[in-house]
């Protein structure tokens, strides 16, 4: 029986060794989710991300291993919680904090187009959060640290790292600010976070500005507000360098670091994948990897302080999640979690469920920096993808349109719709805008008006090409192609990465694009 027991207990420790050792991929989470803030409760983990002129704000996740995410919801989800007006993609809100002390969860976060630092609290992170509570301190990147009944904000004010006591609760701030570090001398030192381990307060940051020399560098001391003292190994995550200047991931930074349940400890970070050259068109995602923090020691991210898409090594437990369909069929009353708008929507101007969406158009076209258009938008999460919709335009007059887009910002956007003629019929059009240029690619005459058209979008790491079908999908005939290049972020400017859009257009604001489905699969 002795020997029973002892072959089972060592095949199961066998299978766990095999399951905790499989590797990942990275990134993470992959599209537009930059700003990655980390916290582990009891078996679970929850990340945000920063979400800038999107509304619902803050994108919040759950995990049991780190490596497979599933979005739970927004923590920003109404206007008395977020005000984006005027927003465009430099602004709205940047880098948040996800903290958990005493049976409440906080995040901390900057709306650098509003009245700057807030928090908001809840004790169950998917059924909704606080009204904010603005902060004295300025800067951006705030960040929590509790410890003996005490809530510390860190924050970037003044070109420096400064800290200051605050209550959690009310927002009031307790003790004057004060500077604890200014980085190693890097451009922009940002991100700033504090942890405590063997007696050391460690400053974890991010220096050298969002781009190809970001990295990550840490300080210490044995009181928290300083004197600190830099690594001698700074930085201690870079791609900046020889190592890795031909990794596809650049531009690694804006760290956080947890440790789970089994005492390892890990670290995500945004960085970006380049293609077509040096250009990044998905925005910056949410990587991980692991860290080996010795007994006094500094921590040593990978092995070398880098990171690559393919990660072979050991991971917690693996909890596979179920994928995100790749049909959405608009069956339920609201929209899913990975859909968002630009700025604060009209929300009368949407109707979604009962396998259709209507969106009712304004004269707000997708080249608006200040309003928000009718149009409904998930985020390009993979360089090589194809995207398609079934839509018909109903209710138009002259100038009217519907369809779908390849959107980085109200400067530069692929549009690809069907649009109500002056001999009122109905045509395809496809439309680029690039900043100044304003190019109508081709149109495509339709025999009639209100006919459901299928809209298809195919992503390559240098082309997206657009098609179309009137016969419900059977045949596609391609349109034409664009460059990928004049979205990326390095053109097309902004701290986002691309989107698709389902829009409508409407001079008069009484048409209504139809909607029937929504496909996104990876290729």
């Amino acid at each position: 029986m002795k020997t029973i027991l002892l072959g089972l207990m060592l095949s199961l420790n066998l299978c766990m060794q095999a399951e905790t050792a499989t590797g990942y991929k990275n990134p993470v989470i992959p599209g537009f989710h930059p700003d990655p803030s980390v916290v582990n409760v009891g078996d679970d983990f929850y990340l945000v991300n920063s979400s800038f002129n999107y509304f619902p704000g803050v994108p919040i996740y759950h995990s049991k291993d780190l490596v497979n995410w599933k979005q739970i919801g927004h923590v920003l989800d109404r206007e008395s919680q977020l005000d984006l007006t005027g927003a465009n993609e430099w602004g709205g809100i940047y880098a948040p904090t996800i903290r958990y002390n005493d049976g409440v969860f906080y995040m901390i976060t900057t709306n650098v187009t509003g009245k700057g630092n807030f928090l908001v609290h809840t004790t169950d992170p998917a059924k909704g959060w606080s009204e904010p509570v603005w902060l004295k301190q300025g800067g951006i990147d705030p960040s929590l640290y509790f410890e003996d009944g005490k809530c510390y904000m860190v924050s970037n004010p003044d070109v420096g790292i400064w800290l200051c006591e605050i209550d959690p609760i009310t927002g009031k701030q307790l003790t004057e600010s004060r500077r604890i570090w200014d980085g190693t001398g890097g451009r922009h030192p940002e991100a700033p976070h504090i942890y405590k381990k063997d007696g050391w307060y460690y400053l974890l940051i991010a220096e050298g500005g969002t781009e190809l020399g970001h990295s990550v560098t840490i300080a210490r001391s044995r009181t928290i507000d300083g004197p600190y003292t830099p690594n001698p190994a700074n930085p201690i995550l870079c791609h900046f360098n020889k190592e890795a200047q031909s990794n596809p991931i650049q531009g690694t930074g804006h760290a956080d670091i947890v440790q789970a349940p089994d005492g390892s400890w890990w670290l995500v970070c945004l960085a970006f994948r380049q293609q077509n050259g040096a250009h990044h068109l998905l925005g910056r995602e949410t990587y991980l990897a692991p860290v080996r923090w010795d007994e006094n020691a500094w921590p040593v991210v990978n092995g070398n302080g880098t990171i690559s898409l393919d990660m072979n090594v050991p991971t917690l437990p693996l909890h596979p999640i179920k994928p995100i369909p790749a049909r959405d069929e608009f069956t339920s009353e609201n929209p899913s979690h990975e859909w968002v708008w630009i700025r604060n929507p009209e929300m009368n101007n949407y109707e979604h469920g009962n396998g259709r969406l209507t969106i009712k158009g304004t004269p707000v076209t997708l080249d608006s920096y200040q309003e928000s258009p009718s149009a409904l938008l998930r985020r390009q999460e993979h360089i090589s993808f194809r995207a398609a919709t079934d839509v018909m335009l109903a209710n138009a007059s002259k100038g009217a349109e519907a369809g779908i887009s390849v959107y980085a910002n109200g400067n530069s956007h692929y549009d690809l719709f069907v649009t109500r003629t002056a001999d009122g019929k109905d045509a395809i059009e496809l439309r680029y805008r690039l900043n100044e240029l304003n190019h109508i690619e081709k149109i495509i005459p339709l025999d009639s008006s209100g006919k459901q058209v299928v809209l298809s979008i195919e992503g390559s790491p240098s082309r997206y090409t657009f098609s179309y079908s009137t016969d419900g999908g059977k045949k596609f005939t391609t349109i034409s192609s664009m460059n990928t290049r004049y979205l990326s972020t390095e053109c097309a400017g902004g701290f986002t990465g691309t989107f698709i859009a389902l829009y409508t257009t409407a001079p008069d604001g009484k048409a209504t694009g139809v909607f029937d489905y929504f496909d996104y699969q990876p290729l």
